[in-house]
């Protein structure tokens, strides 16, 4: 049995920072089970003390001390942070210093900018998207198809749907997406709509055990879960898209992360 460690993502806005830095930090390390608690919203000294009180006593009852990544900007919050029964690791103080050493600026120290309203444009730029997103999915409109950024094609279920949603949200990328029917793939083609926006394509594939798997969940025992479906689908997509020269990444040990990274990669496309 691995060994299990507390930790925790303090932040004093909505944690996403705290939670990607540090998460992304402990990936580092194998065979420990690491048990994490993201507490956002500690702007005040009140909830600063009441958050180390809780951390010690975590600490009191665990063989280890917890670890605590902050990204809180207050100095009052985080030197009562500091004091917490923990290995406290601040992220701001680790690069905030050195960038203003480097430009011979101080910070302004300003709480939620990371994941907040302070830029108004990037945030309805996001929301648009994802609008565009939504109404696009799976095909369901062809409206407005030429404000597409990219087009996901594939079969059923090789994630189409949750990378074009990360795309919008995240990055603000009018991303729609298509399956590729049965029918296109024993005629070799692309949806019809699709015709004219060859050069905004993308395609997923994945590998038939996966497919399989993942198919299975949603409707087992039939023939669209069966491996041999899953098998021919996937062959017939991927020579599709070598036909009609559609760059494609196999998704199927990629995380939605990592397919949205290759996809602004392959295409261009601006973040």
């Amino acid at each position: 049995m691995s060994e299990q460690r507390t930790v925790f993502f303090v932040s004093d806005g909505t944690g996403i920072t705290a939670e990607t830095l540090g998460g992304t930090l402990l990936t580092q390390f194998e065979g420990v089970d690491f048990a994490k608690t993201t507490l956002p919203f500690i702007n005040t000294p009140e909830k600063a003390r009441v958050t180390v009180d809780y951390i010690n006593h975590l600490a009191a009852t665990a063989s280890q001390r917890p670890i605590v990544f902050s990204t809180t900007v207050n100095e009052e919050v985080r030197a009562i942070l500091r004091g917490a029964h923990a290995l406290f690791l601040d992220l701001f103080d680790t690069y905030v210093a050195p960038i203003e050493a480097e430009l011979g600026l101080k910070s302004t120290h300003a709480q939620g900018r990371a994941h907040g309203m302070a830029d108004a444009g990037r945030y309805h730029a996001r929301i648009e998207a994802m609008n565009y997103a939504m109404e696009h999915d799976d095909g369901q409109s062809t409206r407005a198809l030429n404000k597409a950024d990219v087009i996901l094609v594939a079969p059923s279920r090789c994630g189409k749907t949750p990378t074009t949603l990360y795309l919008a949200l995240q990055h603000a990328i009018f991303a729609t997406n298509f399956p590729i029917t049965e029918d296109d793939l024993e005629h070799q083609r692309l949806p019809k709509p699709l015709e004219g926006f060859e050069s905004k394509l993308f395609g997923l594939s994945s590998d038939p055990e996966r497919l399989a798997q993942v198919r299975s969940e949603r409707r087992p025992g039939s023939k669209y879960a069966s491996l041999a479906q899953c098998a021919y689908e996937l062959r017939q997509a991927e020579q599709l898209y070598r036909r009609r020269n559609v760059p494609f990444v196999n998704s199927a040990n990629m995380s939605i992360e990592e397919i949205a990274a290759t996809v602004i990669q392959e295409k261009g496309l601006r973040r």
